[in-house]
């Protein structure tokens, strides 16, 4: 290892027997659901394809439709780097098709898709923007490139780091612009440190749609205190909604960079508990930018190091328990149906 590079943290496994000590039934089994956030890979020996993921939503809750993240999974082995990532779009729409054909469940798994364009390439990242729409056969609707960098090597990202000051890259800016002439969203993976900057950032090009990930990354671990952290936190978050291109998505907490270290009680959190734990995130981020445009995410399989996935949707269930039916409709699926224009191609059932 070279002198001054950061140390990557090694990847957390779920643990199947651990998560099995503990489940719940579904509460309001009849709210649909769009689950807008989730990976499926094959990573540093870390299998979660298709039937493994079946195997978590076939839960008693109503999932109708998901929407399938950028992972750097399934790169293709050959050809030129830039598009090497087109390979995981191409997985990803195979899975939709599978699940399209009806003989996987109703759920509609990748029915909308996020792939990786490095848009550091600037003006010349529309002809990877371009594979990447003919590989997801009509199912491609942005990029995520991940901001998230800090100094701390606990928070480097194992296999895909960002690099330090991609907001003032030039090359990355005029590659970002290209999106919203494309009519494709940014999915924002950074972290809470970086949101106040990104908000000037988001300001200056008003006409990309951009989905903040996983409430916008409140750190926890290493240097940063989750009690010093959130009013910080609360406070980036405000000003970021006042940026009308920008939405949030619910969920990403169960990560062992934001402290709550629930992996490591000696069972599971029930719903109730998780949804005491993140009662005060989700409600400056609710306020902030209103129902309409948050959405709740699972972010599976990275945390389900720290619950089910029933029990995460129970939490977000009693979350939302005191909001109006539409409000709930906007978090659970129509404002995911919406953004990532799922309704388009009739991918989930008319509601």
């Amino acid at each position: 290892m070279a002198e001054n590079e950061p140390v990557k943290r090694k990847r957390r496994l779920p643990l199947e027997d651990w998560l099995s000590t503990y489940a719940e039934a579904a509460l309001y089994p009849e709210i649909p659901i769009v689950d807008a956030h989730h990976h499926l890979w094959d990573l540093d020996g870390w299998r979660y394809l298709l039937p493994d993921f079946l195997n978590d939503i076939n839960c008693g809750h109503d999932i109708r439709a998901t929407v399938y993240v950028s992972s750097s999974s399934m790169h293709r082995a050959k050809g030129p780097e830039a598009f090497r990532p087109v390979g995981e779009t191409e997985f990803a729409n195979g899975i939709a098709a599978m699940s399209a054909s009806g003989g996987y469940g109703a759920t509609q798994v990748c029915a909308g898709i996020v792939g990786y364009a490095d848009l550091r390439l600037g003006e010349a990242v529309n002809d990877v923007l371009d594979a990447h729409l003919i590989a997801g056969g009509n199912r491609f609707r942005g990029v995520r490139h991940t901001i998230a960098h800090d100094a701390e090597a606990a928070l480097v990202r194992p296999g895909n780091p960002a690099e330090a000051g991609l907001l003032e890259d030039e090359s990355f800016r005029n590659g970002f612009a290209v999106l919203a002439r494309r009519n494709l969203s940014f999915e924002a993976w950074l972290y809470h440190p970086q949101i106040d900057r990104f908000a000037e950032f988001a300001a200056s090009l008003p006409n990309t749609r951009i989905i903040l990930n996983h409430f916008g990354g409140p750190l926890g671990c290493g240097r940063y205190k989750r009690d010093e952290v959130f009013p910080l936190w609360a406070s980036s978050i405000r000003r970021l909604a006042k940026c009308e291109n920008v939405w949030i998505k619910i969920g990403g907490l169960g990560m062992p960079i934001n402290g709550f270290d629930l992996f490591t009680a000696a069972a599971p959190a029930s719903s109730e508990e998780l949804a005491n734990l993140w009662h005060p995130y989700f409600e400056v981020a609710v306020e902030a930018f209103t129902p309409q445009r948050c959405l709740f995410e699972s972010n599976f399989p990275v945390d389900k190091v720290s619950y089910s996935y029933g029990t995460f949707w129970n939490a977000c269930k009693r979350l939302a328990a005191d909001l109006s039916p539409t409000e709930k409709a906007a978090l659970f699926w129509k404002t995911a149906a919406d953004i990532y224009s799922l309704d388009d191609q009739n991918t989930i059932m008319v509601l």
